[in-house]
């Protein structure tokens, strides 16, 4: 786990390795535990270390290859990479034991279709100066990052986009279309946008190759199928529940791989409940799990201590509880907008942040219950498209989920956004297109292939990050999401939503925890926006850098500021706090 950073040249040129200097060192809260850069000429390569596997000096990247003139930066954990290890290493001369190292052995095999024997979150950058190309590849969910920019005569790419900001001489003008996403999905850009018109994400599952000219290629590795597998037609409702809890016990299994401890984030709701009870089985010792809690506000309670002590007590976790007082939520709030490597008004983000402070203490890796509801159909918004035909989908989706753009367009200066609804067009294309079976089918794709990347995903990742800390999502296995994209829809949406999930929880947990109402990651000092808040909010959208930016209407930023509380999201946010993100985010870059 750690930070990449890489320029390539398509001019003749040699790399600017000052520039990726200047990103690798910005990416130093990712990687604490050393640096390295490497100069091929027409490329280079930097990467931050935290080392969790094979932690000697050896295992440090940039790691070139064995046997091709080959270079390597790579972030993420390969979960089998043992397994590969005993496959390949006929072939390839091993120096290390770390699963870097086996992506080069990897690739040495396959080629570019290494990709396709990983089982991990992975973003890798790899040089093939024998074929005269650049091979880069993300994920099957997205789970670790990698953006890029063009610049004059090549490409840099990185972990984060503040790290490309730091390389300079990127176009900071805000794109239009990521602007209307923005506001449409509650602060979501899905890839390959971002906010920034010269910055773009690599979609997750792809593997792209770039020749020495610039030309690119690239190639989607993973796509489940969201319909019914004959295969499985003759299978009971147990037998779905026994499958899936093979699966995600599988998951849990592989994401202990590491040389160091593995805690978890315990919130006390149903998804992290189950990965405390099946690491109990799993780990053979004591477990440390950490949960976060902060003063209630607006009638609401800040923490769910009293079901993290039940799970901690239960399965005997070595627990810690971390109390946040309303006096600290403020400064909290602007040092997690200054971790985002772009804009999330989400308003647990702040929990993350100083939650992965905490545990970054005492652990380097944990695993978090991030994905569960998108995986298994437990959000509010995805029982809609459970009573529709597949033709439906897009119109229970939207009607649950989207705000409409004809709102954002009274807050923002006029041009902000494109004329069209380019949000609702994207909207259009990802649910209709095949593969899907019924319209719930549609909109579960829809939301962990294209939205979950850039609104949970994204959030655990560089909370996390932030502080040197691994986390790791067992409700992310690709193999256990393909089988879940094939379980029917009925058993999913049952119980009021995640019902194959509960009832495999009533297996192994309390039945106080599986049967309560569903919760979420509470700081209700944002979500009810309370007056410290507010003066966040205040100083942010009324800053001399916003009132030159001029993006916010200033009759609508008087309005909002009079009435803070009344302008919702469908999401359950305010319209204020998603601004105030927006505007905070912009100039904590630097951005004008």
């Amino acid at each position: 786990m750690c930070g990449l950073a890489a320029e390539l040249r398509f001019d003749g040129g040699r790399a600017d390795i000052d520039a990726v200097r200047r990103m690798t060192t910005c990416m130093q809260d990712r990687g604490p535990d050393g640096g390295g850069l490497w100069d091929g000429g027409w490329a280079v390569l930097g990467h931050r270390r935290l080392s969790v596997i094979d932690r000697t000096d050896r295992a440090a990247q940039p790691m070139e290859s064995g046997v091709q003139d080959v270079a390597m930066v790579f972030n993420g954990c390969v979960y089998n990479h043992r397994e590969l290890r005993g496959e390949l290493a006929a072939d390839y001369p091993f120096r290390t034991t770390s699963d870097s190292e086996v992506i080069l052995a990897a690739y040495a095999r396959w080629g570019e279709r290494f990709v396709d024997h990983l089982v991990g979150m992975f973003a890798v950058v790899i040089v093939d100066r024998d074929r005269h190309r650049v091979v880069i590849a993300r994920d099957r969910l997205g789970v670790k990052p990698l953006y890029f920019a063009e610049v004059e005569g090549g490409l840099r790419i990185a972990s984060t986009l503040p790290a490309l900001l730091a390389g300079g001489d990127v176009d900071t003008a805000l794109d239009p279309v990521a602007l209307h996403h923005y506001f449409s999905w509650h602060s979501i850009v899905p890839a390959p946008r971002t906010l920034l018109r010269g910055v773009q994400k690599l979609p997750a599952a792809t593997v792209r190759t770039i020749d020495t000219t610039g030309t690119t290629e690239d190639r989607l590795f993973w796509s489940p199928a969201y319909e019914r597998d004959p295969a499985r037609a003759h299978w009971s409702d147990r037998d779905w529940e026994d499958a899936i809890e093979e699966s995600l016990r599988t998951a849990v299994r592989r994401r202990l791989v590491a040389d160091v401890p593995v805690g978890v984030l315990l919130s006390g709701g149903l998804d992290s409940s189950l990965l405390v009870a099946m690491l109990a089985d799993e780990a053979g010792g004591t477990t440390g799990t950490y949960s976060i809690g902060f003063d209630g506000a607006g009638g609401e309670d800040g923490d769910e201590f009293a079901w993290s002590d039940l799970v901690a007590d239960r399965f005997a976790t070595d627990h810690t509880r971390i109390h946040v007082p309303a006096t600290d939520l403020p400064a909290a709030l602007v040092d997690s907008v200054g971790a985002m490597p772009e804009p999330m008004a989400t308003q647990d983000v702040a929990a993350f942040h100083l939650l992965s402070q905490r545990v970054a203490e005492t652990e380097r890796v944990v695993q978090s219950g991030q994905g569960a509801d998108e995986v298994f159909a437990g959000y509010a918004y995805h029982r809609p498209a459970m009573d529709v035909r597949r033709g439906g989908a897009l119109a229970a989706f939207t009607g649950a989920f989207v705000d409409p753009a004809a709102s954002a367009r009274t807050l923002l200066a006029p041009g902000a956004l494109p004329a069209t609804d380019v949000s609702h067009l994207l909207l259009q294309e990802h649910l209709g297109a095949p593969g899907a079976e019924t319209a719930l089918d549609a909109v579960l794709r829809l939301d962990t292939h294209l939205l979950m990347v850039d609104d949970p995903v994204k959030r655990v990742d560089s909370m996390t990050m932030a502080s040197g800390l691994e986390a790791r999502v067992p409700f992310l296995d690709q193999d256990l999401v393909a089988l879940v994209a094939a379980c029917p829809p009925a058993l999913k949406t049952a119980d009021g939503g995640k019902g194959v999930l509960k009832s495999i929880g009533r297996r192994l947990l309390p039945p106080e925890v599986v049967d309560r109402p569903k919760g979420s990651f509470p700081v209700p000092g944002v979500r009810n926006l309370d007056d410290d808040v507010v003066t966040v909010a205040r100083d942010a959208l009324l800053a001399p850098e916003a009132r030159d930016r001029g993006l916010v209407r200033a009759t609508a930023v008087d309005a909002l500021l009079a009435d803070p509380r009344r302008h919702r999201t469908r999401a359950g946010g305010t319209v204020l706090w998603l601004l105030a993100v927006l505007e905070l985010w912009l100039q904590r870059q630097g951005i004008r």
